[in-house]
């Protein structure tokens, strides 16, 4: 299912996974939160979800990448052209909390 080359499976991927690492990221978080490890005292309003969502955008890197050695171009386009939306959004959400 992975291995075809097409558009709207990278568009798939690209709007899925990032989603899917932000929850996951998110968990691990609160479990840590939870036994003691790790707290968000003294950091900037929203520091947690502006570090966990840029993570989860990049993990398409990681998709890009392995289409990229499969040379799978037109996957790829697909994987590029949700990670800008991704990226134009965060910048709109969260661009205030960082200047």
């Amino acid at each position: 299912m992975f291995d075809k080359n097409s558009l709207s499976l990278g568009l798939l991927i690209a709007i899925a996974l990032p989603l899917l690492a932000f929850g996951i990221f998110y968990g691990i978080f609160e479990g840590l939160e939870a036994l003691g490890w790790v707290s968000t005292e003294g950091f900037r309003p929203m520091f947690r979800e502006r570090t966990l969502s840029i993570l989860a955008i990049g993990m398409n890197a990681l998709a890009l990448q392995f289409y990229q050695k499969r040379k799978a171009s037109e996957t790829m386009r697909g994987i590029v052209i949700p990670t800008t939306v991704w990226v134009v959004v965060w910048l709109l959400v969260f661009g205030r909390y960082i200047l």
